[in-house]
């Protein structure tokens, strides 16, 4: 058990599936997060994160494979105090004010971070009076965090925290997580957010479909797989997009239905340029909104996500690619 320790990896994931009945969840997903990393969780909706996260941390038990989190099962009562979960909902008790709310968690632990040097750090002191009920989504958020933290993790968990937040908040979030690190702590996070993913995140995994289809770092997946380019347009949902798949350089088509009576279609290519021509060209798509994103993480996502089979069909017979 100590190996996981020992040879730097804080959570080792090894084969790990998660199936209910015969819809299997996670299949057979590997990876490590390593000690003093911030470790990013990418994926759509449905790619398993959240019960990827729930057998993480002992929520849920797999079906098969195993999960060691510094050198323990994720039940084993050793890990409460090493590491702290921010789910992206929990109850906390209305009636309390901030500062009381945050040093009710210090008082769980032996040894915690100063009560008010966290409620700055989460930008929360000048609302330390204030009632958990008369906080907004964000303040709540930006609270769940600061009791998170608040007992001095070895590892921290995080599932969507920036989910709501305003810029600055999001920016004293980026700060907590940052400070975690330089502190010699290990933080997982899950994000939609490719920004954050590339400012934050020393290596990502990108789930899609239950299955790791890419982890490293940032920079790395962007270099590998981002070769390829976006070019995005609007049109009528009543327009045929037979023949997309078939322009130079045209690798997966992806669409998604408005409520407007239009269809946003996604063209990931190795030809930008050419594509949007041809998209131009074409006066049966009657194309509006054109645009070409290059590169960058978000590239990356989008080509993973929209390699998977059954996002490719929903775009092929011109259903919605919800993943």
């Amino acid at each position: 058990m100590e190996a996981a320790i020992s040879d730097g990896r804080v959570a080792v994931l090894e084969e790990l599936s998660k199936a209910y009945g015969s819809r299997r969840v996670l299949d057979a997903v590997s990876f490590d997060v390593r000690n003093g990393e911030v470790f990013g969780l990418l994926g759509p909706n449905g790619a398993g994160k959240t019960t990827l996260l729930e057998c993480l941390t002992g929520l849920r038990r797999p079906t098969s494979g195993s999960v060691q989190v510094l050198g323990h099962a994720p039940s084993a009562p050793e890990l409460r105090r090493m590491m702290a979960v921010q789910p992206q909902e929990a109850a906390l008790f209305p009636q309390l004010t901030v500062r009381e709310t945050v040093t009710l968690w210090a008082s769980f632990y032996g040894e915690h971070e100063d009560v008010d040097e966290v409620l700055e750090r989460v930008g929360l002191l000048g609302e330390a009076y204030q009632r958990v009920k008369a906080l907004s989504g964000g303040q709540a958020r930006r609270l769940l965090l600061a009791v998170t933290v608040i007992g001095r993790p070895r590892f921290l968990v995080l599932d969507e925290p920036a989910a709501g937040l305003d810029p600055q908040a999001k920016e004293h979030l980026w700060d907590v997580i940052r400070t975690q690190r330089e502190a010699g702590g290990t933080v997982l996070l899950t994000t939609h957010d490719m920004n954050e993913a590339t400012e934050l995140c020393d290596r990502v995994a990108v789930l899609v479909n239950g299955r790791v289809a890419a982890c490293d770092t940032p920079a790395r997946l962007v270099s590998e797989l981002a070769s390829t380019s976006t070019v995005t347009f609007t049109t009528s949902a009543r327009t045929n997009l037979d023949g997309l798949r078939d322009l130079p350089g045209v690798r997966a088509v992806d669409v998604t239905h408005g409520a407007d009576g239009t269809r946003s279609v996604h063209l990931r290519t190795s030809q930008a340029d050419v594509t949007l021509r041809h998209v131009a060209a074409d006066e049966r798509l009657a194309a509006t909104d054109l645009d070409i994103s290059r590169g960058g993480l978000e590239a990356v996502f989008r080509s993973l996500a929209t390699d998977d089979p059954r996002h490719v069909e929903a775009a092929k017979t011109g259903k919605e690619g919800n993943v």
